[in-house]
């Protein structure tokens, strides 16, 4: 095994331990086990299991960037349902990291991973400006897209520890609440750069 495969290897046993226990609660043991390699073999990769940690959780950003990539052509409200179930599907698959990622006053987060959050954040921005075909957005817009990804944020984390809501219908739900956040914020800007 290559030493990339090696180390993706390793984020890989650590990402599916995260899907059973918070990643706090995962070892350099458990990691080894899972890995099925020895524990210098770990540090051979990692300097630390707060190093693997913080990469696994990078590993859990990137996917959630290249799930809000694959917009589909069509209308606005086409490409955002399509962006959001990207969003849930990875969040989803990367079930407890996503909630360590996103959790308030996690052990392991850094200042990093909070980047690595922003970064999120603020390609869906980027993102839904696009899909709404606004190059100069107001500030009153820019607020309204901010507060929706955080919406996003606590809707999925919300979803994904208890599963009260059909997940066939959250996408719709929350590109339903964009809707009509935009709708208000239309009505209060004054600024005329909304669309």
């Amino acid at each position: 095994m290559s030493p990339q495969a090696r180390r993706d290897d390793l984020i890989r046993a650590a990402l599916d331990l995260f899907g059973s226990r918070a990643p706090e609660l995962v070892t350099v043991d458990d990691i080894v086990a899972r890995a099925e390699v020895s524990r210098p073999l770990f540090y051979r990769y990692f300097s630390s299991l707060r190093e693997l940690q913080v990469e696994a959780l990078r590993t859990v950003t990137d996917g959630l960037i290249d799930g809000l990539a694959g917009l589909e052509e069509g209308p606005p409200e086409t490409r955002l349902r399509a962006a959001v179930r990207g969003l849930i599907d990875v969040a989803d698959h990367y079930r407890a990291g996503y909630i360590a990622l996103l959790r308030s006053g996690s052990v392991i987060a850094t200042s990093e991973t909070d980047a690595a959050v922003d970064e999120v954040r603020n390609r869906a921005v980027e993102l839904i400006l696009d899909a709404l075909g606004v190059q100069d957005p107001s500030p009153l817009l820019l607020l309204t897209l901010r507060c929706w990804t955080a919406v996003v944020e606590g809707a999925l984390l919300s979803w994904l520890q208890e599963r009260t809501v059909p997940r066939e219908s959250l996408d719709t739900w929350l590109v339903d609440q964009l809707t009509a956040m935009l709708g208000a914020t239309a009505a209060h800007d004054r600024s005329g750069t909304f669309t």
